[in-house]
């Protein structure tokens, strides 16, 4: 079975690692967390939520675990830059993907990734792959090699 377009693009992009990871699109969803630990099978802590933000007009993508809740103060002091978070057509725009959609990679326009540290407490993790239904399993060590992104404590 061929994958939709937008998950076709994210298995793409993965495939360029060498890490065998496989975009799997299921027939339930996985758009919330919850669904998705559901749907494979897994804590909810296993799940990336991949959460578009933005300072200003730039664009930041936080990759957060599903127990956890990003702490906007915190990371907006961290980063010593007011953060928000971004509405869906900004978000889409962004990553060409929809929310509850949106994969850790292979977004539209660059943007700057942040790694939830409590991801790394997990040996694999499973993210968003480009829909609603789409997800692919990685070892959550292998996150900031797919993403350049930085690690972070978020929550």
């Amino acid at each position: 079975m061929s994958l939709s377009r937008n998950s076709a693009k994210v298995q793409a992009y993965l495939d360029q690692f060498g890490l065998k990871l496989e975009v799997q699109e299921l027939s339930q969803s996985t758009r919330t967390a919850q669904d998705a630990a559901d749907a494979v099978g897994c804590e909810l802590g296993q799940i990336v939520k991949s959460l578009v933000f933005r300072t200003g007009t730039s664009p930041l993508l936080f990759l957060v675990s599903g127990k956890n809740q990003l702490n906007i103060i915190k990371v907006s002091e961290t980063l010593n830059s007011k953060i928000e978070k971004a509405d869906a057509e900004f978000a889409r725009d962004q990553t060409g993907f929809p929310i509850g959609g949106v994969p850790p990679v292979a977004h539209e326009k660059p943007i700057e990734v942040f790694i939830d540290r409590d991801l790394l407490d997990y040996e694999d993790v499973w993210a968003a792959a480009g829909t609603t239904n789409a997800v692919f399993r990685i070892k959550s060590k292998d996150l900031p090699l797919i993403t350049n992104g930085r690690i972070l404590d978020v929550s």
